[in-house]
């Protein structure tokens, strides 16, 4: 596999930060109930992957802090 470090990768959260500076007054109603549905799948998505982090911390805290 050949990575091509020519284009830099862009940053975390870069295409949220452009989404959030897009012009809404270009969407119509329906558009804007489909954007919403679509960012809150997103937030159920993110929180999903919060909730896995938590428990991935509290086992490994709980394995390195047996027996104390």
């Amino acid at each position: 596999m050949i990575i091509d470090d020519a284009e830099p990768r862009p940053q975390r959260g870069a295409l949220l930060g452009q989404l959030a500076r897009e012009d809404l007054d270009l969407y119509s109603v329906e558009e804007c109930q489909d954007r919403i549905a679509l960012l809150e799948a997103e937030i159920v998505r993110v929180k999903a992957a919060m909730e896995t982090k938590s428990a991935r911390k509290s086992a490994a805290e709980a394995l390195f802090n047996f027996g104390s």
